[in-house]
């Protein structure tokens, strides 16, 4: 019988097995082709999820599309993804969402995320800006499954609206806080 201290040790290396595997071949499996492909498919799927979400992609300036973001954590955590930043639903530039996070944590989760800028301000200070974080002028909404989303583009207030849903894997406390957007050459 396994002690305690090897079955935390089988965990806790399970879990980093688990990240890298998700991000072997980021540099290959993330050209702009693939990750083109990869949004269209999670827009499709949220559009499946909640219909609604139609009218605020044809009513935002611009939609950033980050199809898979996986993070991981025992203690330190880190989460990255990458995506397309679309603008009248044509591809203009990529994005990497990167971020790291200290304390009570464990487990590991990839989750989809879309961001709708609703207002060219909102879409220009994202551009202009290296390092981007999502700030108290945005709205966050965790959709998990079996749970209406319940917003249209006549409900949203704000000028940025992102939307994180499909997550798959177990990890306590799925957050965009702390998360820096940083724009790639694809």
């Amino acid at each position: 019988m396994l002690s305690i201290k090897k079955k935390k040790a089988h965990f806790f290396l399970s879990i980093i097995i688990f990240f890298l595997l998700s991000c072997q071949n980021i540099e290959e499996r993330n050209s702009g082709s693939v990750i083109n492909r990869d949004a269209e498919l999670v827009l499709q799927t949220l559009f499946e999820i909640d219909p609604d979400t139609i009218s605020i992609y044809k009513n935002a300036p611009a939609t950033l599309i980050i199809p898979r973001i996986t993070k991981a954590g025992f203690v330190l955590g880190g989460a990255y993804g990458e995506g397309v930043l679309r603008i009248n639903e044509a591809p203009v530039d990529y994005y990497s969402l990167a971020s790291a996070s200290y304390g009570f944590q464990i487990g590991a989760q990839q989750y989809s995320n879309i961001i709708f800028f609703m207002t060219e301000e909102a879409l220009q200070n994202f551009r202009v800006k290296d390092g981007w974080e999502l700030g108290v002028d945005a709205e966050v909404v965790f959709r998990d499954r079996g749970y209406s989303i319940g917003v249209s583009s006549k409900t949203i207030s704000k000028p940025v609206y992102a939307l994180v849903f499909d997550q798959k894997g177990l990890l306590a406390g799925t957050s965009l806080v702390g998360a820096k957007f940083s724009r790639l050459i694809r």
